[in-house]
């Protein structure tokens, strides 16, 4: 099976322009099938096949995989699903909000994605920021950062694509605290575990996804 894995990454790096260019494409027909009254149903459903397709991609262009690369990947995913877990039933951390049918399955109220789209942002982010900065404290610090801007944009676009929603339609001050901090502290065990994230297909992914909701963002909110 690793042997497999390998010629299938293999052959990805060899043809990443066309692999950068189908995730262009496939953001972009996600666009116009939000857009359109008719496959909006189908499209909102799609959302999590969406992030599993990205983060696989993502995964065949990892380089040195290790079974201490797995565990902290694991490690990601666990904290990042328990703290929506906790998050999304005592309202403590992110504030009140509740998550749609837009991610798919959940446990305990909480889409059981949702650790998957933690450990795709925290590896972009850092893996875009590892690329030309040495030190690993500004790379966790730039890499939260980013992801608050990203989140700006999200909490704004996700309550119209189902993904969740918050009381009274309000995004409280402390979740974009909440996520400053998760996502410095997630980067933290990332880049102090010594796992080298630089991955070609990372900043094409982070890209899409925030352009993905900025034109969603214009489209479906019009009056």
């Amino acid at each position: 099976m690793q042997q497999q894995f390998e010629k299938i990454a293999a052959y990805l790096n060899l043809h990443f322009n066309k692999v950068a260019l189908f995730f262009v494409v496939f953001y972009g027909v996600g666009i116009l099938g939000l857009s359109l009254p008719a496959t909006y149903p189908i499209f909102t459903k799609l959302t999590p096949l969406a992030l599993l397709l990205s983060t696989v991609a993502m995964a065949f262009f990892h380089h040195s995989y290790s079974e201490k690369a797995l565990a902290v990947f694991g490690v990601i995913y666990l904290i990042g699903f328990g703290v929506e877990v906790i998050g999304v039933n005592t309202k403590l951390i992110f504030g009140p909000y509740t998550y749609g049918s837009g991610l798919g399955p959940k446990l305990l109220d909480t889409p059981l994605i949702i650790g998957v789209n933690w450990l795709l942002l925290v590896y972009a982010a850092n893996s875009v920021f590892e690329r030309f900065v040495a030190n690993r404290f500004l790379v966790i610090v730039l890499a939260g950062l980013v992801l608050v801007v990203y989140d700006l944009i999200l909490e704004q676009a996700a309550p119209l694509i189902e993904m969740w929603s918050w009381q009274n339609n309000e995004v409280p001050a402390q979740n974009y605290i909440a996520w400053f901090v998760l996502a410095i502290l997630l980067s933290g065990i990332l880049r102090f575990s010594g796992i080298p994230v630089k991955n070609r297909l990372a900043p094409v992914i982070l890209s899409c996804q925030t352009l993905f909701f900025i034109v969603l963002l214009f489209i479906l909110n019009r009056p």
